[in-house]
């Protein structure tokens, strides 16, 4: 499959959902009133596009339709808005080598998974990847992880449950750097109950990388189960607060009807959508494109 088909697969529960409730909504109406933005609203939000950005987007839907009055022509001009909210919030985007990529995100939400994929990826385009366990607070994170490393055939480097994350990126960049390796994926961070503790722990692998690997390229990646919604971006929030987040991974896109999240995403954060998880197989993650995401999503 191409990328759109892979996007109209995968956003098929969100696209049902949305665009059969703005076909019913558009064709109830037989005028443009004040009633139709307010229904319009109402689905926005609840298709977990948020209330900030839901009132944003009819706020401008209402000022771009001053002089239409059939309904279908203020569905057009919704459509325009949220293709032109997600297009003008993503850029294009070339990974640059050597990298250290950190992952982070609340357990739970994919990301050990993801950073699998990404692997598997990466060395399906012919780059040398090696991962760190640097999310060491947990044996079964470490376990994972290394689970994937032996699936792809990747090395790995960690240390014992309760080690020192900092440490852990200590010997896995200067491993990187002895084996010449294009892209290191560390697991890290994965909890939020204590953000003074976070922040800590992440000015200290910073530090470190900075350091020993000042020549590496640095992405820090936050993983989004798209299923959670508004929740997921909540937990962007808090973590953008501690770490200057480069791009999101939003995971298990294919398995709600919240993908949704995507726009406000894109209108409140700023932060890039880099890549989706789009299934369960391990190369069901694909590079996110805005425009044939927005094409999907309104694709008959």
């Amino acid at each position: 499959m191409g990328l759109f088909e892979k996007f109209l697969s995968g956003i098929n529960k969100t696209r049902e959902n949305f665009l059969g409730r703005l076909d019913d909504l558009f064709s109830r109406f037989k005028k443009v009133d004040e009633e139709l933005f307010d229904e319009l609203e109402e689905i926005l939000i609840t298709s977990d596009i948020g209330v900030a950005t839901s009132q944003k987007i009819v706020e401008s839907v209402k000022e771009k339709s001053i002089k239409k009055k059939e309904p279908e022509q203020i569905k057009q001009i919704f459509i325009d808005e949220i293709r032109t909210i997600l297009e003008e919030n993503n850029s294009d985007f070339i990974l640059q080598f050597p990298c250290v990529i950190l992952v982070i995100g609340v357990n739970g939400t994919g990301k050990t998974t993801s950073i699998g994929k990404l692997a598997n990826m990466f060395k399906n385009q012919n780059k040398k990847v090696m991962l760190a366990a640097a999310d060491t607070f947990r044996a079964a994170a470490i376990d994972q992880l290394e689970v994937w490393a032996k699936k792809i055939n990747v090395p790995m480097i960690k240390h014992k449950e309760n080690a020192d994350p900092g440490a852990v990126i200590f010997d896995a960049v200067h491993s990187a750097k002895a084996h010449k390796t294009d892209i290191l994926i560390c697991d890290t961070a994965g909890r939020l109950h204590n953000k003074i503790n976070l922040m800590n722990e992440l000015k200290k692998i910073f530090k470190i990388i900075n350091e020993e690997y000042p020549q590496a390229h640095l992405e820090v990646f936050i993983s989004i189960d798209a299923t959670t919604g508004q929740n997921g971006l909540q937990q962007v929030k808090l973590f953008n607060e501690a770490t200057n987040i480069t791009g999101i991974i939003l995971t298990k896109l294919d398995s709600t009807a919240k993908g949704g999240i995507v726009i406000p995403i894109a209108d409140e954060l700023k932060i890039p959508v880099r890549y989706v998880g789009i299934g369960e197989k391990i190369d069901d993650i694909e590079e996110f494109d805005a425009k044939v995401f927005a094409q999907a999503l309104f694709s008959k």
